[in-house]
Formats: structure tokens, sequence, C-alpha cells
């Protein structure tokens, strides 16, 4: 994954409306004007958070008639966290040193 795509993935995942959107998508397609009514915005507003999606290549958008369906793309979302998944390895390995070391400092505490 580019640094540019990882780069526009976490910026849209950062706002909550988009994070809401794209947890209804992970249902199933929908409608632009589905999607947009839980939210108390205009539909320029719903629109401008689709396009950030569309961008980070999260989503899909296509037009039947008059249905805009939207559909998730979770790729970016794969590749987001086998990114995150390397820092999860890192930490998990500091904690297992920590661990091992607190185990040896109480072990020379209690031999005291």
């Amino acid at each position: 994954m580019s640094t540019a795509q990882l780069d526009r993935t976490f910026a849209a995942l950062a706002d909550p409306t988009r994070r809401a959107i794209l947890s209804r998508l992970a249902q199933g397609e929908t409608s632009v004007k589905d999607l947009a009514q839980p939210f108390a915005m205009t539909a320029p507003a719903v629109t401008k958070h689709l396009k950030v999606l569309e961008q980070a290549g999260l989503i899909k958008r296509s037009r039947s008639a008059q249905w805009r369906p939207c559909t998730l793309d979770a790729e970016p979302l794969k590749q987001a966290s086998a990114w995150i998944e390397e820092y999860r390895q890192f930490w998990e390995q500091t904690f297992d040193r920590l661990d091992a070391y607190l185990a040896e400092i109480q072990q020379k505490d209690s031999t005291k």
C-alpha cells in the first residue's frame, strides 16, 4: 500500500460520520438517500463525505436511473489493518519483555 493511499484511508476514517457510513455499507449496498437519512445534515454535506470515502477507495458509487447505490470496498481497510498489525506485534513484544523484566525483579526481591 502506498503512503498516499494509507493517508487517504486514515483521513477518511478520522471522521465519525464517515465511519458510520462505512458501518452501514458493511450491511450491503444502499442508496445515497438511505445513507443520508440518519444524519442531521444536508444532502450536499453527506455527498462531501461520500466523495472523501470514494477518493480513499473505501466505497464505490454507481448510477442506475434514479437510484445511486453505494457499496463498500474493504480492500483499503485490509491494507490499513495489515499496517497496524506490524505495530501491534511491536507492542506485544515490548510488553512481553516488560513482563519478563518485572518477573525478574520480583524474583530478586523475593530472594532477599
